[in-house]
């Protein structure tokens, strides 16, 4: 399953060369992850932040091919690439409009792992256990189904 986030790149995102600035594509990661859970109807601020949880990023690997311009549209397209009790591995592709997933290769190829952890100490939660219905949903959507 793949679920495509649209990018509007504004001026404050971008460098002196009017290209988006590489670390706003983790901002743009991250509105796409929330667009994910939206996407299988778990709301990550009732669901986790509402519970006493936070999920943060555990490691980024990042891949800059090609960049977004100042006033350029585009997506970002996510995926499940792992997903395993402790941690999920996000895959997070950017692509300018009219470009074609498959076809065309990304801009920007990044895969982001994040983790669930107790708000108070930290400490990292089995998510098989805390939040199954999550964890079977992501099992079941790995980056092996259609697109949204």
């Amino acid at each position: 399953m793949y679920v495509e986030t649209p990018i509007s790149v504004r001026y404050g995102e971008t460098d002196m060369m009017g290209v988006v600035y590489h670390a706003n594509y983790l901002l743009y990661f991250e509105d796409a992850r929330i667009d994910f859970l939206n996407h299988v109807n778990f709301c990550y601020s009732e669901r986790i932040e509402g519970q006493g949880y936070m999920s943060p990023i555990y490691e980024v690997q990042i891949k800059y091919h090609a960049p977004l311009r100042y006033g350029e549209c585009g997506f970002v397209r996510t995926s499940i690439a792992k997903n395993q009790p402790i941690k999920t591995v996000y895959h997070q592709e950017v692509y300018k409009e009219g470009m074609t997933p498959g076809k065309d290769a990304p801009l920007v190829d990044a895969y982001v792992t994040v983790c669930v952890v107790e708000r108070e100490t930290f400490k990292p939660v089995n998510m098989k256990k805390t939040f199954p219905d999550l964890y079977n949903t992501y099992a079941s959507v790995l980056e092996s189904s259609e697109s949204v």
